[in-house]
């Protein structure tokens, strides 16, 4: 289903899209290997749209087994555009409580293991991330979110800078205390590389991060456990969907322009004669 502009990528405790119709499984090869599970392509509110489960279906890939360029490679093949991320996330901050909805604008990536980029092998590119993700479509999404949440309780926070860490294992107390003093608001273990390589594809990326605790740095709160994290996002999953079916109805009929959808028209630095025949392919799905 090329021609699909909205996608999204699920995380922990969303594995599916409610409301999908005419489902198909689309099974999409890159020369980054093959993407966490096949992405479910459908129509929504008569909207196209891809789905993709970051960790696959059944949660089987830690945060640093995703194939974070395939998933970016291969949604990209389909035609998105727009990417909304969903994802679980630990508070390190008091006024952000278990089940707030957080929308990031900054990214402090703390990942040691992973590829983070499309480029290499003779080709450099050099995108811009000041801003980290699209402002338009981040203020699409949190309309979204604010329509969806019901009044005070749980809260939309519009901004906050999520710290992403390589995992699995959660934070020791030194290292909690130590992304506060950095001034994060989340941290998580998944959306980076993944605003870098979308970036790089030159899609709109913005993110919304569902709270389940707050880490391990609270000293009247109970630290972060795999069972309380996934309690909560059980609790949340329902306001999710919710949020996903109104910003793809907000996206589908606005379509913001974004600086993102030309980020490599001066990011790119090797000229386009200079650019191997083998990974001419490659480059040509990232420039459409």
């Amino acid at each position: 289903m090329t021609g699909t502009a909205i996608g999204i990528l699920g995380g922990s405790g969303l594995y599916h899209m409610e409301g999908l119709e005419h489902i198909q499984e689309t099974r999409v090869d890159t020369p980054f290997g093959t993407p966490s599970d096949v992405i479910l392509t459908g129509v929504l509110g008569g909207t196209r749209v891809a789905f993709l489960a970051r960790h696959g279906r059944g949660h089987h890939l830690l945060p640093s087994e995703i194939p974070y360029r395939a998933n970016i490679h291969a949604l990209k093949q389909l035609g998105v555009r727009y990417l909304l991320s969903f994802s679980a996330v630990g508070s390190l901050q008091e006024q952000i409580a278990p089940l707030d909805f957080v929308v990031p604008d900054q990214y402090i990536d703390l990942t040691k293991h992973r590829q983070s980029t499309f480029f290499g092998a003779g080709v450099v590119a050099h995108v811009a991330m000041a801003n980290p993700v699209c402002e338009a479509t981040s203020e699409v999404l949190t309309r979204a979110a604010a329509s969806v949440l019901p009044g005070d309780r749980p809260r939309l926070h519009r901004v906050g800078t999520y710290v992403c860490i390589e995992g699995p294992q959660f934070s020791t107390l030194a290292e909690s205390n130590w992304y506060r003093s950095l001034g994060a608001s989340v941290i998580g273990m998944t959306n980076m590389p993944e605003a870098k390589l979308a970036r790089e594809a030159q899609m709109a990326y913005a993110s919304l991060a569902m709270v389940t605790d707050y880490d391990c740095w609270h000293p009247r709160e109970p630290g972060v456990t795999a069972e309380l994290a996934i309690a909560n996002l059980a609790a949340n999953s329902a306001r999710a969907q919710g949020v996903a079916r109104e910003a793809i109805r907000l996206l589908a009929a606005e379509r913001p322009a974004s600086p993102a959808h030309a980020a490599l028209r001066s990011g790119l630095v090797t000229p386009m004669d200079g650019i191997p025949d083998g990974f001419r392919p490659t480059l040509e799905v990232l420039l459409r």
